[in-house]
């Protein structure tokens, strides 16, 4: 393979798109399109990936999507396919947020709690790749992990777990 097989949309599941693009606006400030509005909606955070030196660099970020769990789009069959419900039991994929500079972890949690969000965890910090992180799991079961990056020399609040 000469180039990678490159990742480029990833979609969370929703029994109500319209509800959840209001949460993800409200909560991460992303811009959400209907396409069509309460079957499938595109989220935009805008903006380009941060270079180095802060600045944005020439890529994108990631756009993402919502999709109504009772008919999956796209699929072959106008109808979709089974199943038509969230996943309930055991894990799921977590989608990691990286913090912007001009926002906060608490403010974060603050908000996405108040629309029906479900705490895991917050006020951690992970050695290994150097990051504060707190994560929710969403009103629809789907799991994200806040990060804001530790620097080069990170101050540990007293209080907080770590590994």
């Amino acid at each position: 393979m000469a180039y990678p097989n490159t990742l480029i949309f990833v979609d969370f599941a929703s029994t109500d798109p319209e509800a959840a693009a209001e949460f993800y606006a409200a909560v991460f400030g992303w811009d959400v399109e209907g396409r069509p509005a309460g079957v499938f909606h595109r989220i935009v955070p805008g903006q380009n990936f941060q270079v180095d030196d802060g600045s944005q660099g020439p890529t994108g970020n990631l756009h993402m999507g919502i999709y109504n769990v009772a008919n999956a789009r796209p699929h072959p069959d106008s109808e979709g396919a089974d199943p038509r419900t969230l996943a309930t039991d055991g894990r799921t994929a977590r989608a990691w947020v990286l913090v912007s500079d001009d926002d906060s972890i608490d403010r974060i949690l603050d908000e996405a709690t108040s629309r029906g969000a479900e705490l895991l965890w917050r006020d951690h910090f992970w050695a290994e790749f150097n990051g504060f992180n707190a994560a929710f799991t969403d009103p629809w079961g789907n799991v994200f992990v806040l990060w804001v990056k530790g620097g080069d020399d990170p101050q540990i609040p007293e209080g907080w777990s770590r590994e």
